[in-house]
């Protein structure tokens, strides 16, 4: 597991439909209707190499997701093969990929080096370890979780806030959508990788077009 895998996807040719997040390369192609969604998702299933890949498919009555790992660190060369393929699938049906309909969101769980307590996490929602610093829900539902160590120098033994992934140009404009309900800008200093927001009462939450906009030129 390194960044070669990720860093490759996103250079490479023909992966436009494409958002790069922190749970691994994702599409959203829109349909309309269950029905067809479910027709896409088994012709998408009989991709070459698919099956058995650890990509998960879910299904609505307006698109289609397919998530072709579970982390960003598990994407391999052969997976830009595999989008390559399913756009194929999708384009051959008339199905267009929706870049702003994806977006993954992550609790991540702050504490002491020695409070990390993932094992917990894990057992009270359920949840499957991915790394020994998260967890991850087994139906693809939920949020993913992450183990975040504080500083020692911070005097909060825990805190927590929430990121959420988005692809790299549709970042600006979730951010303003949330100064425009009454958010507040906590620290920009990393957009347009990542911005953190609060709301009124002062809970954090992580804007990030991280890692979708790694490769841009401004980065």
């Amino acid at each position: 597991m390194s960044e070669a895998g990720w860093k490759t996807f996103l250079a490479a040719e023909g992966v436009d439909d494409w958002v790069v997040l922190h749970g691994g390369a994702t599409a959203a192609f829109r349909v309309g209707s269950l029905g067809e969604a479910a027709e896409l998702a088994q012709t998408i299933a009989q991709v070459p190499g698919l099956d058995g890949s650890g990509a998960l498919l879910t299904i609505a009555a307006d698109r289609v997701t397919v998530q072709l790992t579970r982390g960003v660190f598990r994407i391999e060369p052969e997976h830009v093969e595999l989008a390559h393929a399913v756009s194929a699938v999708a384009r051959s049906r008339g199905v267009v990929a929706d870049r702003g309909a994806v977006q993954e969101v992550q609790v991540a769980i702050s504490a002491k080096p020695d409070d990390i307590d993932i094992a917990f996490w894990r057992a009270v929602l359920g949840y499957d370890p991915l790394a020994e610093d998260n967890a991850f829900d087994p139906l693809g539902h939920g949020s993913t979780v992450w183990m975040q160590e504080l500083s020692p120098a911070k005097p909060l033994r825990h805190a927590m806030h929430v990121d959420v992934s988005v692809a790299r140009e549709h970042a600006d404009a979730r951010v303003a959508a949330a100064l425009a309900a009454g958010g507040s800008l906590v620290d920009g200093a990393d957009g347009p990788g990542g911005w953190i927001l609060a709301d009124r009462a002062g809970n954090k939450v992580c804007i990030a077009a991280w890692p979708d906009g790694a490769m841009r030129p401004d980065r």
